[in-house]
């Protein structure tokens, strides 16, 4: 997926929706003039270089760990650093910038003088991350969570929370645990705040006795006060909170960085009690899904808990990605802000979820639908993650970026797009998910007409497509296979709910449309083209077979199918278009999506290619981040991850993927298991 805009707005809305030129978290502002810490406050023309060795300060994308409670999340890097974190929610201004800039604010936790540990994981099943240390002196050990807890709204109801209340919620903490397994180790403890990307300072003073509570007060409402809470003697220096102790074998500590008035641990045995009950957390949820026996079980579920790690819970929407301006080409200008629910990739997410036997986040994300769509306004492309529907873009001059690649955006102007293939996406995941079921909300009916209407009203019509282009409007054929999706999706959808007259007038326009695209949305070889009047391939077409457009076996299909695997390619991996060939309003080149990688694996599935899906499908997993984790793109020449991190639209094609192989594998013994395969995926 990309995101662009049309137009950067002079006027904009802060993250959460308030208009705003210069926020204030009731932080000190930092003299324009003292660029302390490698605070850059001015726009600066240096172009970022490499640290003599050749080696970049940056971490690779794919090295950050994420952390998520479902209501915020945070990426760890190799060096026990968080460098990115946004509280309250996850597009609210960063605390933590330094993956965009390295002087604005990050929070480490490891051995004094060593920066690359011995091993890295996430605790089996969970999204909490263990990191092994070796000193010459010592071993130790790290957990990082983002702490979950039983529901803690008890005395009077949520502010922020729509959805209904489950048995645990967000603690608003992250809770980092150390244990000394081995000689002794010198602790060392940094934690750095910098809010608002970076152009705030935090104050810090004292809580109760002794030297275990500071707090920074940042005034009410979207900017919360920010506690540390440690075991250990705690100290300012500027405006930074240390602790450096020496720990020998068998001796612990903690550290808690939290943002709301929860208690946080107040010993060494409340802070192990709670990262246990966070393990519990995602253990007990990753265990209501089906997964196969089979040597890529891992894969699926680290997907899972990624996708999972994507919501917000408290609205029920699905993030795209964690991150903003994390760069598509390395030192380029395809930098955007991911932080929001595009509709399309959330129902796609759904897709993911839903083969896993995982439906609630569906139950919640179609709430949050019909709460963006109440007094009948038409469905946007994507929205804020509290269902704002302003996410106005604006550039930020004072961050660097990630490695130099400049601007470094919040909000996403794509807000204000016309894009057709969201309709489709919509009914198709509710046609997945309610058929299932045989029955419908009734509540969320007047929507989906909505929806249908609305493509029917406008399928004829041009638009920016699925992946967003700056360029001129077209024609795009996908587009037109998402509003035929939404006219045969919603046709069966009336029938389930009774309304026989609509089911027959929507089938007509679902059957005009199929024929308009076989008019008009193939060339002289039989292969459909990005847009009508052009020879030029796209992967999104590899969703015709999945979306059950034509049958896998018809020519057209295997044609488009095989024409995109050997002529969209680099090193046998998918683009999204050629740059030369397609208007899409930007400079520079792209590297190859993973998505759509996954996605032809799927499809080449479909038209019966089975050991070339399998072989591809193979060398995909191999580029997992030692994490398991996936960004937007892979750079074949090096098998560097690149764009925002981790990416939701990666992972969903992951699952249909790699499921779409364990199948046709299983095929071969129990072909009702195959069957059964193609159903879910129709």
């Amino acid at each position: 997926m990309s995101s662009t805009s049309d137009a950067a707005p002079t006027t904009h809305l802060d993250s959460l929706g308030t208009t705003t030129t210069a926020p204030d978290d009731g932080a000190p502002h930092l003299p324009a003039n003292v660029p302390s810490h490698g605070l850059h406050l001015e726009a600066s023309d240096e172009p970022y270089r490499p640290v003599r060795d050749g080696r970049s300060p940056f971490p690779s994308i794919a090295d950050y760990a994420f952390l998520s409670d479902c209501e915020s999340n945070a990426l760890v890097a190799p060096s026990g650093a968080v460098e990115w974190m946004c509280v309250p929610r996850p597009d609210a201004p960063s605390i933590f910038s330094s993956i965009l800039d390295r002087g604005t604010g990050s929070f480490r936790v490891g051995p004094y003088g060593v920066s690359v540990p011995v091993a890295r994981r996430y605790l089996p099943g969970t999204l909490v991350l263990e990191t092994t240390w070796q000193t010459t002196t010592g071993w130790l050990v790290v957990r990082d969570a983002m702490v979950m807890g039983p529901w803690h709204n008890v005395d009077e109801r949520s502010q922020t929370h729509r959805r209904t209340p489950t048995d645990h919620d967000a603690e608003h903490m992250l809770l980092r645990t150390v244990i000394c397994v081995n000689g002794t180790v010198e602790l060392d403890v940094v934690c750095e705040p910098m809010p608002d990307y970076g152009r705030r300072a935090c104050q810090w003073e004292y809580e109760g006795d002794g030297y275990n509570r500071l707090v920074a007060r940042r005034g009410d409402g979207p900017n919360p006060d920010l506690r540390v809470t440690s075991s250990l003697r705690l100290g300012v220096e500027d405006r930074r909170v240390q602790a450096r102790t020496r720990l020998r074998a068998g001796e612990h500590a903690y550290v808690a960085l939290s943002w709301s008035p929860l208690p946080a641990p107040s010993d060494w045995e409340e802070a192990l009690r709670a990262m246990q009950r966070t393990e519990r957390y995602w253990r007990e949820w990753l265990t209501q899904g089906v997964f196969p026996d089979h040597p890529w079980r891992s894969y699926l579920q680290q997907s899972a808990l990624t996708l999972k790690g994507l919501t917000y819970a408290p609205t029920g929407a699905l993030l795209a990605a964690a991150t903003t301006s994390l760069p598509e080409t390395p030192g380029g200008e395809r930098n955007w802000d991911y932080r929001y629910a595009w509709i399309r990739d959330s129902t796609f997410a759904l897709w993911g979820l839903y083969t896993l036997g995982f439906d609630r986040e569906a139950n919640d994300f179609f709430a949050f639908v019909h709460d963006v769509c109440r007094d009948d306004k038409p469905l946007q492309v994507m929205y804020g993650v509290g269902g704002e529907h302003r996410l106005d873009e604006r550039e930020l001059d004072h961050l660097h970026g990630y490695e130099g690649a400049r601007p470094v955006r919040v909000g996403n102007d794509a807000y204000l797009q016309t894009q057709h293939d969201v309709w489709g996406a919509v009914l198709d995941s509710v046609y997945l998910h309610a058929k299932s079921r045989e029955q419908l909300p009734e509540s969320l009916w007047p929507v989906l007409k909505q929806q249908v209407e609305e493509a029917a009203k406008h399928w004829h019509e041009k638009d920016r497509g699925i992946w967003e282009v700056r360029g001129a409007p077209q024609h795009f054929t996908s587009s037109k296979l998402f509003c035929w999706v939404a006219m045969d999706r919603g046709a069966r959808l009336a029938e389930l709910y009774d309304e026989h007259d609509f089911a027959s007038q929507w089938s007509k326009i679902a059957d005009e449309i199929h024929a308009d695209i076989c008019a008009h949305g193939i060339d002289e070889r039989g292969v459909f083209t990005q847009h009508y009047g052009t020879t030029a391939l796209d992967a999104s077409l590899l969703l015709m077979p999945l979306l059950r457009f034509l049958p896998a076996d018809d020519e057209r299909v295997r044609n488009t199918v095989l024409a995109i695997a050997d002529e969209l390619t680099e090193d046998g991996l998918v683009l999204r278009y050629r740059t030369d060939e397609t208007d899409d309003g930007l400079a520079g080149e792209e590297g190859t999506f993973t998505i759509c990688s996954f996605w032809l694996v799927s499809a080449l599935v479909e038209i019966g290619e089975v050991d070339r899906a399998r072989a591809l499908c193979e060398r995909l997993l191999s580029f997992a981040s030692p994490l398991g984790l996936y960004a937007e793109e892979i750079d074949t020449r090096n098998g560097r991850h690149l764009g925002n991190f981790p990416q939701a639209f990666t992972h969903l094609a992951l699952i249909n993927a790699v499921m779409h192989v364990v199948r046709v594998e299983e095929a071969a013994t129990s072909p009702s298991g195959f069957a059964a395969a193609h159903r879910s995926a129709s």
